[in-house]
């Protein structure tokens, strides 16, 4: 799915839901967040701090917040009660990019062999758009920090959104799956079609008050996806046996989980109503 879809779908939703939450009068905060992105993918070694700096990406955000705190038709408190005073509906769209290639001690400068050369040629890169909501809990009063009581408050959440990637992978060799270009084990193992799955959002941060109307906010955010191909690469045993004959494929211990981002964002919120 395109981004202009994506923003269309976005912008719908946010109509939809600004139309009916207005009739119950709660206020609403917007804003953007911008960020670096570490994609931990089937590129490079896991857990390698080498390949963990060098592949990573940027994102960008819009987010919308519904604040059950407050109501904007009255200008007034909401009823006092824990939930209304702690948490808040976070929905946003998100966009990242990130480039990938193979670091770690397999392409040591002392690796000369023929697969050292393969892993050193292959790169890819995988642009991702996705849509979610989260629940966001605020162990502070959200009223007293609103006052100015405080100038810091924490928060932690927990969502779901649904992830649209375009991946792409490529060798400086020449064409991917063949002797010259391609490890065995990484014999079909290459998705250059975007597709789209789902992921599950945690992140904890901080709100800094700016004024009364906005805040800057500091967000540490774990996204796992449902799906290995968000990366375009997802090396597999079953996948290389089909070029190299039923009982002939190559185990790949290493590839134990779906892709992962860790992002680290920073972010400005204004207090629509």
């Amino acid at each position: 799915m395109n981004t202009r879809i994506l923003l269309l779908v976005f912008l719908f939703f946010a109509l939809i839901r600004q139309e009916v939450y207005s009739q119950f009068g709660f206020s609403h905060e917007i804003g953007v967040i911008t960020g670096p992105v570490v994609f931990y993918s089937d590129f490079g070694v896991r857990n390698d701090f080498e390949t963990n700096i060098g592949n990573v990406g940027f994102g960008v955000g819009i987010v919308h917040y519904i604040n059950f705190s407050y109501r904007a038709d009255c200008n007034c408190y909401t009823k006092d009660t824990y939930f209304n005073d702690h948490f808040k509906i976070r929905s946003e769209i998100d966009y990242h990019k990130t480039n990938f290639e193979h670091l770690g001690k397999w392409v040591d400068p002392d690796r000369t062999g023929i697969t050292a050369d393969q892993l050193r040629a292959m790169k890819g890169s995988s642009t991702v758009f996705d849509i979610g909501a989260q629940l966001e809990f605020f162990p502070l009063s959200i009223r007293d920090f609103a006052a100015g009581s405080y100038k810091i408050a924490p928060f932690g959440s927990f969502g779901v959104h649904w992830v649209s990637f375009d991946p792409e992978v490529y060798s400086d060799l020449g064409a991917l799956n063949t002797p010259i270009t391609t490890p065995i084990k990484y014999y079909n193992s290459f998705q250059q079609e975007g597709d789209s799955t789902w992921s599950i959002v945690m992140s904890a941060g901080i709100r800094y008050k700016l004024g009364p109307l906005s805040d800057l906010m500091l967000d540490a955010r774990w996204q796992y996806y449902f799906s290995n191909w968000v990366d375009g690469l997802n090396p597999q045993e079953e996948f290389n046996e089909q070029s190299l004959g039923e009982g002939n494929g190559v185990p790949v211990p290493e590839n134990k989980a779906n892709d992962w981002i860790f992002w680290l964002n920073v972010g400005y919120i204004y207090y629509l109503d």
